[in-house]
């Protein structure tokens, strides 16, 4: 019995690791997520078994309570579970939830990092998180918390001079900008991708004070990654080209 966590990466099939696809095809079970993209399951042998416990806001979810036994459940009956998650598992993946869980069972884990959408969405974008002169670091933060109000680590970033990136916030964007304009940064820049490194890219850009209102304008919702701060004026205007040529000359 064996659970393997794998990063399927930001969005595009070609960001998962070697090591990940690796493990897709030893795999008895497959458990996967709402943001893996389908691609990835070709890589799967015919006969393993394909289990979508995807969670998305606005649609029905499998609920990590139901998917923390499930995992112990196929692993027993079929032996190599691999479990693959959006981005990186162990940022703002819950990937440590179900390793403790199948650890508790007697079950052998294994952990496959992926590209966390938090920098490759940026960076596939043109959006640097830190480069000299502008920005020295930066933070990453859940839109909500467990309890569904806003981290209090969001008041803290916004005082900071970092950039800031800001997961699952979309549904929360205007009290997330309120935040910064409350702690002076009205005019900072902002940019809003959605659907990164994926054919369909979107990108909006703006500041503090009208980003809510040029999203909505474009018709930017989820999934989308949201970034703060002074770098957001950095990326070229032309980037959803440039992305849709790439992916098309490989």
């Amino acid at each position: 019995m064996k659970l393997t966590l794998v990063g399927a990466g930001p969005g595009d099939p070609d960001l998962i690791t070697v090591k990940g696809i690796k493990a897709l095809k030893q795999a008895d079970v497959v458990m996967y997520d709402a943001l893996v993209h389908p691609d990835l399951l070709d890589y799967c042998r015919p006969d393993a078994l394909k289990v979508y416990v995807g969670k998305r806001r606005g649609a029905y979810s499998c609920v990590q309570e139901e998917i923390n036994p499930l995992i112990v459940h196929y692993a027993q009956q079929y032996g190599h579970v691999v479990r693959l998650k959006g981005g990186d598992s162990f940022v703002f993946g819950r990937g440590y939830e179900e390793v403790e869980f199948a650890r508790e069972q007697g079950i052998e884990t294994a952990v496959i990092p992926g590209l966390s959408s938090s920098y490759a969405v940026p960076a596939a974008a043109g959006i640097p998180l830190t480069t000299r002169g502008i920005s020295e670091s930066f933070w990453v933060v859940t839109g909500t918390t467990k309890a569904g109000q806003l981290s209090s680590d969001l008041g803290l970033a916004a005082q900071s001079s970092a950039t800031v990136v800001i997961l699952m916030g979309m549904h929360k964007l205007a009290d997330i900008m309120a935040v910064f304009s409350e702690c002076g940064k009205a005019e900072t820049p902002v940019a809003i991708i959605q659907n990164g490194t994926l054919p369909d890219q979107q990108l909006v850009t703006g500041h503090v004070s009208d980003i809510v209102t040029r999203t909505e304008e474009a018709g930017v919702g989820n999934p989308a990654i949201i970034v703060v701060g002074e770098v957001a004026k950095l990326a070229p205007s032309d980037i959803v080209t440039l992305t849709n040529q790439v992916q098309s000359s490989l």
